[in-house]
């Protein structure tokens, strides 16, 4: 994605989100850092950007004081004219080939686990002791873990790394 102008992806997000995205509970877990260029891409079809995913370093930081770093899957966006093509899924996957081979930590996310969980194998079983600083639903807090890092199952707060 290093090629692509970050105001093209700001309009895309803003056009798949709403410009009121920035109050999500996402937004303060990534909050100060920069997307895993390794783990973020983008779709271009016919010079136009129309799909990107972003994967943030964060951290669980447990009661007893560990700190585990995990990488936030997401946004996934896809320009409404687009959506329902198949793309989401396409970059995922690409994500998650990345992933099994330079990820340098388990993977989470805040999102569908009807569907995260059936296609790409996320789940809400070991977060169910997490928390996030804002609003979520339990069980939409989903992690999978990726290139022999496992998920920490403790009680503890996800933030920024």
């Amino acid at each position: 994605m290093s090629d692509i102008e970050p105001q093209a992806v700001e309009a895309l997000l803003d056009a798949a989100f709403g410009t009121d995205r920035f109050g999500r509970t996402a937004y303060r877990i990534r909050e100060g850092v920069d997307a895993v260029p390794a783990l973020s891409f983008a779709l271009v079809e016919d010079g136009a950007l129309i799909g990107t995913i972003q994967c943030w370093p964060v951290a669980h930081r447990g009661a007893d004081g560990t700190v585990t770093p995990l990488v936030m899957v997401g946004p996934v966006a896809i320009h409404p004219d687009v959506q329902r093509g198949g793309h989401g899924r396409a970059l995922m996957a690409h994500m998650l080939d990345a992933a099994e081979t330079c990820a340098d930590s388990a993977l989470m996310m805040i999102g569908d686990p009807e569907y995260y969980g059936r296609f790409f194998g996320f789940k809400a079983d070991a977060t169910g002791e997490w928390d996030l600083p804002g609003p979520f639903e339990k069980r939409r807090l989903l992690a999978r873990a990726v290139n022999g890092h496992e998920l920490p199952t403790a009680a503890g707060m996800i933030g920024p790394r």
